[in-house]
């Protein structure tokens, strides 16, 4: 069963009545966002919990995933020890996890736990959602020092546990915006603060949540956030889904910005891994203007195997780009596809690059040639089945199998060789080849 809704939460300890005494009510919208959500997770009864918290088990290269069968943790260092609580861990989830984290090569686990207690990170969401509901296990995960890419990469090894399992599963991202909105606050105030706010607030609204790895860690930094890995870690959780997405409520009144938004999932469909690295590759370029580095999360039949690729674009049925390779030119089929997507994007001359604006309007193709074949004759020519390459000296031209408007063998001939400026009556050869198709 895959992640039923995620939720990005803030984490004020004064948002509890006993710590807040009155102020709480300061950020009244932010109580309020938290209680419909806690009431949404009651509606949903989820089996497991994923938490992440950047105030959890902070290393510089490694992603802690909590050990164990249970935990518990107080308020004490807000003056409030009281107020505590116990959680049961889903340990089966983190073990599975690890594994599948370790296998990926992603550096993340339940090793090097220094402090098992419970964070406020933590505390304050569960302070909310056991108020409506308390029977699910907790899965609580850090952040680290490390990528964006791989807290996402985490993200996306998160939904593949959980749709191996039979539980339903809701995952909640920890996190407080900037620190520094007003010069009164406690941490004074830098003009990034409030730009930083207005990016994620209106990625919230938008469900743009691929962005949330587009912004540059200076900047961030400047902002002095502390949400923006947990943020990225639920949306590689959320990968190739289209959502519905809401904000639910967003204040600042103490300098900090606390914002509570919802995402979910509109169907069950999983893009194709493919298909999802192309569009992965062309949004990091066209937004960071930067080429991505390849995933540690691909599967095998994308990082050992090679192969010539194409990537073609599409808006609304009509094609907006198209390159490819005929025979592999990088180490793999992954990098092979994320080369070819910017290429298609950027550098099909027949079209302007894309832009930003067009991003959430692409649909993407990725078809993976087979070896070619000399063929002798036109009647082993299929143009639903095969590919065509035309040669004549330096001269050459490429069709894709099965596109639309091209029915008969003569019509795909015609088309390749109109492509590598060959004439008909010139002597050239003819090379068939099969592809896989993903999209």
């Amino acid at each position: 069963m895959s992640i039923v809704q995620t939720f990005i939460v803030p984490h004020p300890p004064l948002i509890i009545p006993a710590i807040g005494e009155g102020r709480e009510t300061e950020i009244q919208a932010t109580i309020d966002a938290y209680h419909e959500i806690a009431r949404e997770i009651a509606r949903i009864k989820p089996d497991t919990i994923i938490l992440t918290s950047p105030h959890s088990a902070f290393l510089p290269d490694y992603i802690h995933i909590s050990p164990g069968e249970s935990a518990s943790g107080d308020f004490s260092q807000f003056g409030c020890p009281k107020v505590r609580m116990s959680v049961q861990y889903d340990s089966d989830f983190a073990w599975k996890l690890s594994l599948l984290a370790e296998s990926k090569g992603i550096p993340a686990g339940t090793q090097e736990e220094r402090d098992p207690s419970l964070d406020h990170g933590v505390l304050v969401p569960l302070f909310f959602v056991n108020k409506y509901y308390k029977d699910y296990r907790l899965v609580r995960i850090g952040i680290s020092g490390l990528s964006y890419e791989t807290h996402y990469e985490l993200g996306i090894c998160i939904a593949e546990i959980a749709e191996q399992s039979d539980k339903k599963t809701v995952f909640i991202a920890s996190g407080d915006l900037s620190h520094v909105l007003k010069k009164d606050g406690p941490y004074g105030y830098q003009k990034e603060g409030p730009a930083f706010d207005k990016q994620v607030t209106d990625i919230i609204r938008s469900g743009k949540i691929h962005e949330f790895l587009d912004f540059p860690e200076d900047f961030s930094s400047r902002a002095a956030e502390c949400g923006l890995r947990s943020f990225i870690m639920m949306a590689g959780s959320l990968d190739g889904r289209n959502l519905v997405s809401k904000l639910l409520s967003y204040e600042g009144p103490f300098g900090v910005g606390y914002a509570v938004g919802s995402f979910k999932p509109e169907q069950d469909v999983v893009e194709d891994e493919y298909a999802r690295l192309a569009r992965m590759s062309l949004e990091h370029f066209i937004l960071s203007h930067k080429k991505m580095s390849r995933p540690k999360s691909l599967s095998p039949e994308l990082t050992q195997k090679k192969a010539g690729v194409f990537v073609s674009l599409k808006i609304d049925g009509a094609l907006r780009g198209c390159i490819g390779t005929v025979a592999p030119t990088t180490d793999c089929i992954a990098d092979e596809i994320i080369q070819n997507a910017v290429s298609a994007g950027t550098e099909d001359p027949r079209f302007y690059p894309v832009s930003k604006e067009e991003l959430d309007q692409l649909s993407y193709s990725v078809d993976v040639l087979s070896p070619f074949e000399k063929v002798s004759s036109t009647d082993d020519l299929d143009p639903l089945r095969y590919g065509v390459m035309v040669t004549y000296k330096e001269r050459r031209g490429l069709l894709l199998p099965h596109l639309d408007g091209v029915n008969t063998v003569d019509e795909q001939l015609e088309i390749a060789l109109r492509k590598g400026g060959i004439q008909p009556h010139e002597n050239y050869r003819i090379e068939r080849f099969e592809v896989v198709r993903h999209q």
